[in-house]
């Protein structure tokens, strides 16, 4: 098993794109990794960089205490799962797993026990026999998986490896890959667009943008305290509500103002230093749709924390439901029980739990106070 580290990476290409910049990163042994962002960000890129598929043209990467910068792919004692499974069409699941053991030259003792144990461990010994065009998406992923694991790496790396599956598969895999890494015990590098798979199954998160690293951290922190409205953005489904509005001090109370609302900000936050500066000026506030409510007795018990709003589309998810509302040229996505009577043409009264806002500098993006 092995830590991985990336000391001040860069990826350039002919014609001066650079893909990756100034990446820094320590994964500890065991951990389990994951590198979300929007497509183009340079996540797959650095995930082949470590594999070693893609030079790197500055920095340093160290697997345990090996500087492998010029190491061969082969030599790095890491295993990769791609997208697309990538098997062996004319080969059987036991022939697919075990090829890279007979190119090591392993002895054939040890290829059946390893393949019989991973096969074990994923459920798909009574698939050993079979072609890869006879297999679901889920058991090619499975068997992917497989061959992966009987190399003993130091090192996973998952590039996107649920993205061909549905949604139902998808989410059963996410739990299967969670186990996975508990039972196998190595270090899991994992990349992906979907935050969703970000959010359930990583130690801690790398987010990306245009090549940088916005923000590292435990995915709760991330939901909880985004360094940026990037961040605050991508992660989180219904996406957090971005208000354009201005902080003005009245008496001794500070007050977000919006298309004519005045909401009054906690003593916590109105008195927090950071905010000096700021008050009088243009911000931007963040409310995720769980903290917008409109249940009628948290409205009527926080008169300087509600105000009318236009109900545009109302979307039952089930177990709750999502409202889209409108108050002047201001959307906002507000997630409410499924109890709830607001219905679409409706103008009604909500609420905002100011205690969970976020507010962010209107220049910089970076978050201020959350």
């Amino acid at each position: 098993m092995a830590s991985l580290s990336l000391r001040h990476i860069y990826k350039k290409y002919p014609g001066g794109v650079t893909a990756v910049s100034d990446f820094n990163l320590e994964v500890k042994d065991k951990e389990f990794i994951v590198f979300v962002g929007p497509s183009g960000c340079g996540k797959t890129t650095t995930l082949r960089m470590i594999a070693g598929l893609e030079e790197i043209t500055e920095g340093e990467l160290f697997i345990g205490d090996q500087l492998v910068n010029d190491v061969a792919p082969k030599d790095r004692k890491i295993a990769m799962v791609f997208q697309n499974y990538a098997l062996y069409p004319h080969m059987s699941v036991f022939e697919n797993m075990s090829f890279g053991l007979k190119l090591n030259k392993t002895p054939k003792e040890e290829i059946k026990r390893r393949v019989e144990e991973a096969a074990r461990i994923l459920d798909i010994t009574h698939l050993l026999d079979r072609k890869p065009k006879a297999l679901s998406g889920g058991q090619k992923q499975r068997v992917a998986l497989g061959r992966a694991i009987v190399r003993n790496p130091k090192v996973f790396l998952l590039d996107e490896p649920l993205s061909n599956l549905d949604a139902k598969l998808r989410a059963a895999m996410r739990t299967e890959l969670t186990k996975l890494h508990a039972r196998v015990g190595t270090t899991f590098v994992y990349v992906t667009h979907d935050q969703v798979e970000a959010m359930t199954m990583a130690t801690r998160i790398v987010v990306m943008k245009d090549g940088l690293i916005q923000q590292v951290d435990t995915p709760q922190h991330l939901y909880d305290a985004p360094c940026n409205i990037f961040v605050a953005g991508f992660i989180g489904t219904p996406q957090m509500n971005f208000i354009n509005g201005k902080l003005v001090k009245k008496d001794s109370d500070v007050y977000f103002e919006f298309e004519g609302v005045s909401l009054k900000l906690p003593a916590e936050k109105a008195n927090a230093p950071e905010l000096a500066d700021y008050i009088g000026n243009e911000v931007v506030v963040g409310l995720r749709p769980e903290c917008i409510s409109d249940e009628a007795k948290l409205v009527d018990a926080n008169p300087d924390t509600s105000f009318a709003v236009d109900v545009d589309v109302t979307e039952l998810m089930g177990a709750e439901i999502y409202l889209y509302l409108t108050i002047g040229e201001t959307n906002l996505i507000a997630r409410v029980s499924s109890r709830s009577q607001s219905r679409a043409g409706q103008n009604i009264n909500v609420n905002f739990d100011m205690s969970r806002l976020h507010i962010f500098d209107k220049d910089t993006e970076r978050c201020i106070i959350h």
